[in-house]
């Protein structure tokens, strides 16, 4: 029987209560998380020691600065960490380190990994305008009764995967009590251990699967009506160079993407680079060309290579300054590559990528 952890807390209170635990216990060295810095309250992810300073950190707030998945993979790229750090990330993050690890981009060593039941996040202009703080208690009001927030990124809304996968921890930050108790769902031995001692009742227990399925439903309806909204199946090549015709080329959808890890992409290298000379010929048969070129090239290229491991964060949408549904695309295009191979990024570390492997008979009822 899986162990639940109770604290007549609100869950805000209650997860920093299990931080503090796990830091003034040395149960854990450091803690990765969100956190508030600078005047103007400005959010980001940080690594914290010293036990007062969870006092200052917003592990559930409703905000996505960067995905964690791509910070997580700088700090174990070149090697595993040495000391033992609990990390809080949403469902989508650790899916998508999951992924990165996979592919050699990471490491989950000496990770405790806590994670919660996902209300999704708003979009990052609503920090730029300061009305994040503003809509947090509609948002926890909402979540309070079991349904969507109206203002999250759009990918947020039609999540069905809001359980996170591979946590030691979940936290149950959706539901109708989360404002007077927190509870912690201990999903391995690891967790219970890290815990041992801690001054609240832990008992015998399982997360409340009902009334997570109907908006589990509510969810893929929402990302039902998305799909149907972005109409692919008009794209075709017109349609292809009218939706991405906006695209100015500052690659910010890569930048953020936490499943794109070439040090180098190829369309920012001198390989890509065609010279005046090729310019001059293209010229000639078009009569005019597009700067920057290859804008269709290039979004098709990101989608082929990472299309099988997108975990739908929204991150590329959201910095896209001319409002390409990028976000919306990458998942229904995502799910439809995801579907063919039976695969779910991030859920199974043990699972190989699909692209990583070859069998001599494969996907033979897509044979004509």
């Amino acid at each position: 029987m899986t162990k639940v952890l109770k604290i007549n807390k609100g869950v805000e209170e209650g997860v920093k209560e299990v931080l503090k635990f796990l830091l003034e216990n040395e149960r854990v060295k450091g803690v990765f998380t969100l956190r508030k810095t600078g005047r103007n309250g400005a959010v980001t992810y940080a690594l914290v020691k010293d036990p007062s300073e969870i006092d200052n950190c917003v592990p559930l707030y409703p905000l996505m600065p960067i995905n964690a998945a791509k910070s997580l993979s700088t700090l174990t790229l070149r090697e595993s960490l040495s000391e033992s750090i609990a990390l809080f990330v949403r469902p989508c993050e650790l899916r998508a380190f999951v992924e990165l690890v996979k592919l050699q981009q990471g490491s989950l060593e000496n990770m405790l990994i806590l994670s919660s039941t996902c209300g999704g996040v708003y979009p990052l202009k609503m920090a730029v305008t300061n009305n994040t703080d503003r809509n947090l208690e509609k948002y926890w009001t909402t979540l309070r009764a079991m349904e969507i927030p109206s203002d999250i990124r759009p990918t947020c809304k039609g999540c069905e995967h809001f359980l996170p996968y591979n946590s030691d921890m979940t936290l149950i930050s959706i539901g109708k009590d989360i404002d007077k108790s927190c509870h912690v769902v201990l999903n391995t031995k690891k967790a219970e251990e890290s815990l041992r001692g801690i001054e609240e009742e832990i008992s015998d227990g399982e997360l409340v699967a009902e009334d997570m399925e109907s908006l589990r439903k509510r969810r893929i309806s929402e990302r039902e009506k998305l799909f149907s909204d972005l109409k692919t199946e008009d794209f075709g090549l017109d349609g292809l160079i009218d939706l991405h015709g906006k695209c100015i080329g500052c690659h910010g959808c890569s930048s953020v993407c936490p499943i794109c890890y070439c040090r180098l992409c190829f369309f920012d290298s001198e390989v890509n680079d065609p010279g005046f000379s090729s310019y001059e010929g293209e010229m000639r048969k078009r009569g005019g060309i597009r700067v920057p070129p290859k804008t269709i090239f290039y979004h098709l290229g990101r989608l082929s290579h990472v299309g099988i491991s997108c975990v739908g964060c929204g991150s590329c949408s959201d910095v896209c300054p001319v409002d390409i549904p990028l976000s919306t695309i990458f998942l229904k295009i995502g799910n439809a590559i995801q579907g063919t191979y039976g695969y779910l990024p991030g859920k199974d570390l043990d699972e190989k990528i699909p692209l990583q492997t070859f069998e001599e008979e494969e996907l033979a009822k897509f044979e004509q």
